[in-house]
């Protein structure tokens, strides 16, 4: 076996399947509250429809979740006056508060990460990362793999 697959598996079997407290606080009951409430902060008002379509989960999902942030009181749904069988979802200022909260927890847990990383390491992950990212964002599982002209193409895009 070369490093190639030795590295698979690593990231495999103890990276990606095994899931920290912070993955798993993210995840948390929630079932995508915090990613709802995200995509409405980012993009503003949405339908019921397009917000399943922008999560990838079905319209009874998006249904739950909906019910659930309505009743804290994190977004409205009301209807769109110009055709009222079209629901308009709308995230409310508690609603962008938590928003808020949520990513300032995650930013201080990731700062914490950093600071025991140390500066050196920090910036050496960040920049593997980016180039890790960089690759996966040019090769596609059954597609023939990405010419050096295409490599180099893509580096120059995120230099």
């Amino acid at each position: 076996m070369g490093f190639e697959d030795e590295a698979v598996e690593e990231l495999y079997s103890k990276v990606w399947s095994h899931r920290s407290a912070m993955q798993r606080e993210l995840n948390r009951g929630a079932h995508g509250e915090v990613f709802a409430l995200r995509q409405l902060a980012c993009h503003g008002e949405m339908t019921p429809s397009q917000l399943a379509e922008s999560l990838r989960v079905s319209s009874g999902r998006v249904s739950t979740v909906l019910s659930s942030l309505e009743r804290k009181g994190f977004v409205t749904r009301t209807p769109d006056p110009s055709d009222r069988r079209v629901v308009r979802v709308a995230i409310t200022e508690a609603g962008r508060g938590r928003v808020e909260e949520d990513l300032e927890d995650m930013r201080s847990a990731v700062r914490w990460i950093f600071s025991q990383m140390g500066e050196r390491r920090t910036r050496e992950f960040v920049e593997l990362t980016r180039e890790f990212m960089t690759y996966m964002s040019i090769c596609h599982p059954g597609q023939p793999r990405p010419t050096a002209e295409e490599v180099r193409k893509a580096f120059e895009g995120n230099a």
